[in-house]
């Protein structure tokens, strides 16, 4: 009769397994249950997916994925799916998975997702105080409640911004949730924390320090408008006094706010709309135009993260018309995704070409340098 192998070796080779493949070997037996549902496997099959993912960009040998939502015609006008495709480098798409949203999601938008792990929140216009997790590989959730709006004013004037982000320090993801009053003599934003690991919100208070090393004067902040992007460590998202525009960083290693100056001439007298985003890793700033004079996107980069005088513009892009045009995000390799009335499209700032996708009637857009699946949510059966 063979050895039996050592429950370190089992772990060390199920730690190298897809998330399928482990989800089916949970019914092998008891013990290799045990050993994937442990929160310490857990961990270390999201930092070797990680490792490897990090790997792979460095080498530049990944593939870079698109991931969005869409109606399912056939059924309840209700009914969505969550789509991830892989961008070949001959434009086309190639689809590798499928996931069915839960019905009970359906007065939730997705607002940003890491790891395996998607944060849905409720619409803007709503204060419901509900958001979820999702791990669709695992088509698992949780539910999260959130500090209540009780003011009627309040509910009337305020909306709110929420970010998802993965703190690698301590191997924790934290949702940030911004509130803010656009009138009256409560016009100040609000923030609250929720940390996966203990399982708990927490209110912080909004004290920001500038990057460039003093305390901004600009007043309190009355708006804050979405979207909530990770990268470099933080959440960045737009802040608005009565005054200034500026993006509000939120730092989710040591939880400190700061504030990051925008481009000193963004703007066109004609600017249709605006986008933060990432551009190739770095933090950038898109300006929509359309006027008598044509239609443009001016694309700026922070060259060096938090130095306000390193913003460049790099790209001013031609366009056909922007009047109806909905921006959905950038590729790691600077491809630009737009949305219009015949669907998605993609362009390179370098050259003159539109591609239209076979992508239609997509809700919400997002990018990914991987694919990567986590089994993160699994320990809370």
């Amino acid at each position: 009769m063979g050895e039996r192998l050592s429950n370190d070796v089992v772990e060390d080779i199920l730690g190298h397994l897809p998330v399928k493949s482990l989800t089916r070997f949970r019914c092998v037996s008891k013990s290799c249950d045990s050993i994937i549902t442990h929160p310490t496997f857990i961990t270390k099959h999201l930092k070797l997916n990680l490792n490897q993912s990090e790997s792979l960009v460095s080498t530049n040998t990944h593939s870079e994925y698109l991931l969005y939502t869409t109606k399912v015609k056939s059924r309840s006008p209700s009914s969505k799916h969550l789509c991830a495709v892989v961008c070949n480098n001959d434009s086309t798409l190639t689809q590798i998975s499928r996931f069915e949203i839960p019905s009970l999601f359906e007065k939730h938008s997705l607002v940003g997702f890491c790891n395996g792990l998607f944060c849905l929140a409720s619409r803007r216009n709503d204060l419901n105080h509900i958001i979820y997790l999702w791990n669709p590989s695992i088509r698992m959730f949780k539910k999260l409640l959130a500090t209540p709006v009780t003011d009627e004013y309040k509910k009337e004037h305020k909306r709110s911004v929420v970010g998802l982000a993965y703190n690698s320090q301590n191997n924790d993801f934290k949702i940030l949730r911004l509130l803010s009053v656009s009138l009256g003599p409560g016009a100040e934003a609000e923030a609250e924390i929720y940390s996966l690991s203990t399982d708990s919100w927490r209110k912080v208070v909004i004290t920001m320090e500038s990057l460039r090393g003093y305390e901004p004067n600009f007043g309190r902040i009355v708006k804050i408008d979405p979207p909530c992007i990770f990268l470099n460590g933080a959440l960045h998202t737009l802040a608005i006094t009565s005054s200034h525009h500026f993006i509000l960083s939120f730092n989710v290693n040591d939880e400190s706010f700061r504030e990051i100056m925008l481009p000193s001439s963004p703007f066109d007298v004609d600017t249709n709309f605006t986008q933060h985003a990432s551009f190739k890793g770095s933090l950038a700033f898109f300006a929509f135009a359309d006027s008598l004079r044509g239609a443009f996107c001016n694309i700026w980069v922070m060259e060096e993260y938090g130095v306000a005088e390193s913003w460049t513009r790099i790209y001013r892009v031609p366009m056909i018309w922007v009047g109806d045009v909905r921006f959905c995000g950038c590729t790691d390799n600077g491809e630009v995704w737009i949305k219009n009335s015949t669907g998605l499209i993609s362009f390179d700032p370098e050259s003159p070409n539109l591609n239209v996708l076979g992508v239609e009637d997509a809700d919400w857009v997002g990018f990914t340098a991987n694919s990567m699946e986590s089994l993160i949510l699994l320990d809370g059966e």
